[in-house]
């Protein structure tokens, strides 16, 4: 029989070292060989300056930084408000202060990061929240990116574009600007919250004690509060436990960014204590509630150096984003893929929770994941050493299409394709016993050799569009008739891949 070819686009994104963010810049607080504290010592030196040497000063920053971002007066007033309170405690707070010398306070202390210096990969597509202004037979998207800067730490960044009717694909020019929007916290669910912290180890008295005080959503001031009447009381595992408490508490957040900004634009960029080392691979899926509403999630990788912590973004307009965390015993891992919609009134996803096996998760909340069973084992020669999904399964009229991922000899990834039962995923109709997309010569060099990977594919008109990334370099597209691997598909046998999961879970 002879293979699928995929068809390669000619659209290619390489990571772009122009684009920056700017934040805050605020050095640990050192001593200098006298005591004082260097941040002092700085903010000293600029508040002595001469008023024609702070304007002038100024006057070079803008000059060199205006057209870099899109409102530099607002990146500055975000910077001072980190050192603020220190103007303050040296006698000089920020309201006393001219203008001009206040936003040279602040740049001191803010510093340009270039997000995609690394790489760009790892794409997910959707269908876009704005399908206007396009012409007949056209669908809008918009693609995440895994964005790799300075010490390899990742956050996601969007692109937009248009699938026509022929299946062709094409991407807007995104804009030269790039901004993290407002953090703020928001309130947080408290059986998920309380089911992550035991699944952590932190099932004790003082946890209970904190938690029967809180409502069933509460505000991190409410936890706070809460804390505050533990008291002086077993000093050692409080301090332990609510330690945990507040970086549990501070991963689940609300994103906000200015309307009038162009979705290539808006970055998520790590802003809490779990997120210190990355967010990594966003899996996105337009969700469509039961009453027809829609609503956009992803999970991704919260990853602080040491552990990792599975998250869950939740958006319907791409402008306003909340931050929160999944927990349970089938969410301890990367790679959950969330089904488009509910299947038997429950949330339905893919995970692999052993990092080995695809599973097949069920759920009535979508924070708490703790039924799985084992959907897929490694059966074929290019997946032997690990599998896993390339994003949320796609609803066709034969079943529910999954792109999966294997890693076979010399740890090379490909992408493969599994076909489950409709009303039943946890039935493999059928699987691919050949890779669908592998490396091709020009795309196995880089920082990570030898690797094709996806988060999340879309079909329009009869078109399989899987965007990918490369080597942990960049990302293209490819493209195959949904006609043609459902084909394939539906003739093919489930043999080992169905035998394994009756054996798993009989």
């Amino acid at each position: 029989m002879q293979s699928l070819r995929p068809t390669r686009s000619p659209l290619r994104l390489l990571p772009d070292p122009r684009r920056v963010i700017a934040k805050s810049f605020v050095p640990g607080e050192q001593l200098l060989f006298d005591g004082t504290s260097r941040i002092d010592a700085v903010l000293r030196r600029i508040l002595a300056l001469p008023d024609d040497v702070v304007e002038a000063t100024l006057a070079s920053v803008r000059e060199q930084f205006d057209a870099r971002h899109r409102d530099l007066d607002t990146v500055l007033e975000r910077s001072l408000e980190a050192i603020a309170p220190r103007l303050e405690q040296l006698g000089s707070p920020v309201a006393g202060l001219a203008t001009a010398r206040r936003q040279l306070c602040a740049a001191y202390f803010t510093h340009e990061y270039s997000i995609e210096a690394a790489a760009l990969g790892n794409p997910s597509i959707v269908a876009a929240p704005d399908q206007s202004g396009l012409d007949a037979g056209e669908l809008r998207f918009a693609m995440s990116l895994r964005a790799i800067g300075e010490g390899h730490l990742s956050s996601i960044e969007f692109r937009t574009g248009v699938v026509s009717a022929d299946g062709s694909t094409r991407l807007d020019e995104p804009s030269h600007f790039a901004g993290t929007g407002i953090r703020r916290p928001h309130h947080l669910h408290k059986r998920p919250f309380t089911a992550k912290l035991r699944e952590l180890g932190f099932d004790n008295d003082i946890e209970a004690r904190v938690l029967a005080q809180l409502p069933e959503r509460f505000s991190v001031e409410q936890l706070e509060s809460a804390i505050a009447t533990l008291g002086d009381i077993e000093p050692t595992m409080s301090g332990e436990t609510t330690r945990l408490l507040h970086w549990l508490a501070t991963s689940n957040y609300r994103v906000q960014f200015p309307t009038e900004t162009d979705v290539s634009e808006r970055v998520l960029f790590p802003s809490s204590p779990t997120e210190s080392s990355g967010m990594e691979d966003a899996r996105f899926v337009r969700f469509v509630e039961d009453d027809g509403s829609v609503t956009y999630f992803a999970t991704y990788t919260a990853y602080d150096g040491h552990q990792i912590l599975p998250q869950l973004l939740e958006t319907v307009d791409f402008v306003d984003w909340h931050v929160s965390t999944m927990s349970g015993e089938a969410a301890r891992n990367k790679g959950i893929a969330l089904f488009p919609r509910r299947i038997d009134g429950r949330y339905v996803a893919l995970g692999r929770q052993d990092n080995v096996n695809n599973f097949l998760m069920s759920s009535d909340d979508l924070r708490v994941w703790s039924d799985a069973v084992v959907l897929q084992q490694p059966a074929s020669t290019w997946e032997l050493m690990q599998l896993g999904n390339c994003g949320s399964p796609i609803e066709t009229e034969e079943g529910w299409l999954v792109i999966t991922h294997g890693v076979g000899p010399m740890r090379q990834y490909s992408l493969g394709a599994l076909l489950l039962d409709l009303d039943d995923p946890t039935r493999v109709l059928g699987h691919l016993d050949e890779p669908l997309l592998s490396p091709e010569s020009d795309e196995r060099e880089g920082y990570v050799p030898n690797v094709v990977y996806s988060c999340g594919s879309l079909v329009h008109a009869d078109t399989l569009v899987i965007p990918y990334g490369f080597a942990d370099v960049g990302a293209g597209v490819v493209t195959i008739p949904l006609s043609e691997l459902l084909g394939r598909l539906t003739a093919s046998t489930p043999g080992g891949s169905a035998t394994a999961s009756r054996a798993a879970t009989s």
